[in-house]
């Protein structure tokens, strides 16, 4: 599990892993995987959880020791042998001492735009990587705008979306960059949550940061507008823009377009790779099934309703306090039953298209195409822990293969030359080639 990170004993840093926000609904998870690979691993792996309060921090350490702790044993070790440390995103100095104990530093505390900048900031100024499971582009934009030279100065790692934003997206395309045999110049993915009986949900902390990121949404066309950069090449054919809403012959079903975190950081990979490794960037879109007819008349009437209530503070607070009657039952202030994330699970399909080994992307349309899949266990809070604590041991243990010597990275900047892919693969998160058979829907009619 650990064969090459540094050795908290060496230094001053006795952790490998502080998990912040563990008692949070998706930060209960997070400590439940890190105990889980920690006990399965043949290295020794410190680690530690922090929060605000004490003895929520040892119930969830107790919690969890009674559902992994299979042997006395295992459980003692998780009661009694796991730090825990106070610290609270409001005060500056509990921040300072939570990460000058440890190599990397997992924030679940979210809204990210509310709560992660002291986190960052805390991170940079005392030398712990700081990794997150954040989806809101604002908070994401903004970060690298300004802490990326920072960070870069420090020699700390800062990368966010580690989690189901926008891991399977970020790395998918990369994965689909290697499998294809030529210029690749175009991507769609088609997102598909498949759920039991009971349905799927999400719990009332996404929700809100869907609520105030679309309220904002202005500001993040005024922030990118503060890089200054130049629009990306465009090389081979234009792809057509597809409609709001259609049919997908691929998912069988209606789609939208994807409003997560997505698209904003795999352009911000893809402009990555072409700055920094001159690789030809790739044109992508994201969509996601919504189901059939009675499912899309739902979705515009609650999404008018959503868009005109986000854009006043009543209607913002009528969002947040009853999440579960205005998502028509998607989000609850509980979260998901156990049963509902058992019987969950995704799969993101990419369709790319591109010009074959030979043949020059200036001339003519493009004449080959490939079709790959990620996919998973429920997204949320089975592959978005996954993805995070694998992203973790992949900083520790391969921290000479990401870029540079520090600074604000998407994953696919930060994890494109290492094995995180084979990582996620071990851990349920699996990426392959479909075959010529399963590609025989056919690709998107617009590319």
């Amino acid at each position: 599990l650990i064969t090459s990170c540094p050795d908290p004993n060496e230094g001053i840093l006795p952790y490998h892993i502080v998990i912040f926000g563990a008692t949070g609904f998706t930060g209960q998870f997070v400590v439940e995987e890190v105990a889980r690979c920690a006990a399965e691993g043949t290295g020794l792996l410190k680690w530690a959880v922090a929060g605000r309060s004490r003895p929520r921090l040892e119930d969830v350490l107790r919690r969890t020791a009674e559902k992994l702790g299979r042997s006395p044993g295992r459980s003692a070790v998780i009661e009694n042998y796991i730090e825990i440390i106070v610290a609270d995103v409001s005060v500056e100095e509990s921040l300072a001492v939570m990460c000058q104990q440890g190599v990397v530093i997992l924030n679940c505390v979210g809204p990210y735009r509310f709560y992660g900048e002291p986190v960052v900031r805390a991170c940079i100024e005392n030398g712990a990587h700081y990794l997150d499971i954040c989806g809101e582009p604002q908070f994401l934009e903004r970060m690298q705008l300004e802490y990326h030279s920072k960070a870069l100065d420090r020699g700390v790692y800062v990368i966010g979306s580690c989690g189901f934003d926008s891991i399977p997206a970020d790395l998918g395309i990369i994965y689909t960059q290697r499998q294809f045999k030529g210029t690749l110049t175009a991507v769609e993915s088609f997102l598909d949550i498949i759920s039991g009986p009971e349905g799927t949900s999400g719990h009332d902390a996404t929700w809100q940061s869907a609520v105030y990121g679309f309220a904002d949404s202005g500001s993040l066309r005024q922030l990118r507008k503060k890089f200054g950069h130049k629009p990306l090449p465009r090389v081979g054919a234009k792809v057509e823009k597809r409609g709001f809403l259609f049919f997908s012959k691929e998912m069988q079903q209606y789609v939208i377009p994807f409003m997560g975190s997505d698209p904003s950081v795999v352009r911000r990979t893809q402009r990555f790779l072409y700055e920094e490794q001159q690789q030809s960037p790739v044109q992508y879109s994201a969509f996601v099934g919504v189901g059939g007819l009675l499912s899309v008349i739902k979705l515009l009437c609650g999404g008018l309703l959503f868009w005109v209530m986000v854009k006043f503070s009543l209607g913002r607070k009528l969002l947040t306090t009853f999440p579960s009657f205005f998502s028509f039952g998607l989000f609850s202030k509980a979260g998901p039953t156990t049963k509902q994330i058992v019987d969950t699970c995704f799969s993101m399909t990419f369709y790319g298209e591109g010009y074959s080994e030979g043949t020059d992307p200036a001339e003519g349309r493009p004449n080959a195409k490939i079709c790959t899949q990620v996919v998973g266990a429920e997204p949320g809070y089975v592959a978005t822990v996954s993805a995070l604590v694998q992203s973790a041991f992949t900083v520790l243990n391969e921290l000479h293969s990401l870029p540079r010597r520090g600074g604000v990275y998407t994953p696919g900047a930060a994890f494109c030359q290492t094995g995180l892919i084979d990582r996620l693969h071990n851990y349920g998160i699996k990426f392959s080639v479909r075959s010529r058979q399963e590609e025989a829907a056919g690709a998107p009619t617009s590319m």
